[in-house]
């Protein structure tokens, strides 16, 4: 019997978990003043990022699978999400495809989570298997803002990339969804430390 997956070493976890999009960034940028023509088509800078992006995703992911021994189902649906729109928008030349990649996984994960609260379960606490020892009541509350803020970042994405230049969109993309996730997590520690409850020893 093979021993458990040891838990990778946390710089190691932050270069899976940021590296592919600090590539995307880097590579948008370095490539979005050039069109590469192939079999007659021509395929923008943003195209191209997106060719890079897609198979280091989910490489990463695959190496995070295997340093862990599993993936969590926000993880898989959001792999899920970038392989097909990455595949559809480099196959029909179209970068509004990956464009509302962002607005379907947040808007799926706010539909999803409203329907749980609606049956008095919060999926957020199933999908992060319980990582936070905080309470039922801390959980239902922590998944209703959850929800809300998901459904925000939803209509977000759709009105920066439709009324912003592709330059802001990327950044919006990496950085400024990166940002506002930890900002929400920060603002709600208050919450968790109300609700946190000692993990049973036994």
């Amino acid at each position: 019997m093979q021993p458990p997956p040891t838990a990778p070493d946390p710089r190691l976890r932050q270069i899976l978990e940021f590296g592919p999009l600090l590539v995307f960034l880097a590579a948008y940028f370095w490539f979005r003043d050039t069109v590469v023509t192939l079999g007659g088509v021509d395929y923008a800078g943003f195209i191209i990022a997106i060719v890079i992006f897609t198979p280091l995703q989910l490489a990463a992911t695959l190496i995070m699978r295997r340093l862990t021994g599993k993936l969590s189902r926000m993880q898989v649906a959001t792999l899920v999400l970038v392989v097909v729109l990455g595949g559809i928008t480099v196959a029909l030349n179209d970068e509004r495809f990956f464009k509302m990649k962002s607005t379907f996984v947040f808007g799926i994960f706010s539909l999803l989570l409203w329907i749980g609260l609606a049956r008095g379960r919060s999926y957020f606490a199933y999908v992060l298997e319980g990582a936070l020892p905080i309470s039922h009541d801390g959980w239902m509350i922590l998944t209703r803002r959850l929800a809300w803020f998901f459904a925000a970042v939803a209509v977000a994405n759709e009105v920066i990339w439709r009324n912003f230049s592709t330059d802001v969109y990327v950044l919006w993309d990496t950085l400024g969804q990166m940002g506002v996730m930890f900002g929400f997590f920060i603002s709600n520690y208050r919450l968790i430390e109300t609700h946190w409850q000692e993990p049973d020893e036994t």
